[in-house]
């Protein structure tokens, strides 16, 4: 598995918006007027790693952090983009004490001034390129990129291998991704897509001719998979520890990871870890540093594959469960990039734009 050059680091994106869902009361958390020594602290973050049915990491996360430290977590969950927007509408009176999202939107988040240095207790064994050499934030749960598809009923009886497989008339209103600008694995699409074709012209022109089988835009991209599963959909987008959980109950999911026509051997995917920063002017600051702590605490990490499906960010945590083994065939063979965070943050407002005039979304 070939690994690619880092490219400099974010400096700033376009704001976006998404959904959002309130889980858990936020009122023992009154903003600055908060007692710092109150018994709670408030999570706003990115969705994918509370489960369903109540077992997920974050699920056994909270509950094991609150029976340790008495500290009960309050939890806000929405798009990346949201996560951070509403941070920011709420900065004259913070209510959130940790954000956690994907990138590239934990960036925006320190370029925002939402964010203050921390170093999480474990963190000195999170690599360099998932955490933010000022300490503003630290990846939790590593994560990729890819794609699923109905395997039970695949598209003329065989699973998707390249994105031209997704243009084929098999797939006619039967393929859908999470809107670019809005959902963080929907401007994924776009990263993806631009590296994978050599640009973004070329990039474009096929996610134009894509429209044709295109269903059209979803805000969310957790909520194509049971449509997948069912086979109302054949293929989406998605990332690998959020499919590979929701797999447990939809047993038609598969993942994958385009390839191009031209390289079909070759599939790529790139990294979208969850990544965790300290609130600036958290109203429970010193439990905000414990939670964080807590989440990169060796216990919390060894949990990350075998109940959450995802990769643990300490790299002295070896994972031999189960799920961890079938994490590591999954993108056994896939080739890992580095985007080009500095061309994002230039251009993503344009990319975007161009999205939307080539697809008329």
């Amino acid at each position: 598995m070939s690994r690619l050059i880092r490219a400099p680091r974010l400096r700033t994106v376009a704001a976006v918006t998404g959904g959002l869902v309130l889980a858990g009361s936020l009122t023992a958390c009154g903003g600055s007027s908060a007692a710092s020594d109150d018994k709670v602290v408030t999570v706003y973050s990115a969705d994918g790693l509370k489960g369903e049915n109540g077992d997920g990491w974050y699920d056994r996360v909270f509950k094991d952090f609150e029976k340790k430290t008495g500290i009960k977590v309050n939890y806000v969950e929405g798009g990346s983009g949201e996560m951070v927007q509403r941070a920011v509408r709420e900065k004259s009176n913070t209510q959130a004490d940790v954000l956690i999202t994907l990138p590239p939107f934990i960036q925006q988040a320190d370029e925002k001034g939402l964010l203050q240095a921390y170093e999480p207790k474990g963190s000195d064994q999170v690599d360099g390129a998932d955490k933010a050499a000022d300490g503003k934030w630290t990846s939790v749960v590593k994560n990729y990129f890819g794609f699923i598809y109905n395997k039970k009923e695949p598209a003329g009886g065989k699973a998707p291998k390249t994105w031209e497989d997704l243009t084929d008339g098999a797939y006619k209103n039967k393929v859908q991704y999470s809107t670019p600008g809005v959902a963080g694995d929907g401007t994924a699409v776009l990263i993806k897509a631009m590296h994978d074709f050599g640009g973004k012209e070329p990039a474009m022109a096929y996610l134009k001719k894509l429209q044709t089988n295109n269903v059209g835009p979803s805000a969310s991209t957790g909520k194509l998979a049971p449509k997948v599963d069912k086979g109302e959909l054949l293929a989406a987008n998605g990332d690998v520890q959020m499919n590979y959980a929701q797999s447990k109950d939809m047993p038609n999911l598969g993942i994958w990871f385009p390839a191009t026509a031209k390289n079909p051997d070759r599939p790529t995917t790139f990294a979208l870890p969850y990544a965790a920063g300290l609130v600036s002017k958290a109203p429970h600051n010193a439990n905000a540093k414990k939670f964080l702590d807590f989440m990169l605490g060796q216990a919390a990490q060894r949990q990350v594959s075998e109940i959450g499906g995802g990769f643990p960010a300490r790299k002295d945590i070896k994972a031999t469960d189960a799920n961890a083994i079938a994490l590591d065939k999954i993108i056994d063979g896939v080739e890992i990039f580095e985007p080009d965070w500095a061309d994002v943050s230039e251009n993503l407002r344009s990319y975007v734009e161009d999205w939307k005039s080539a697809t008329g979304s």
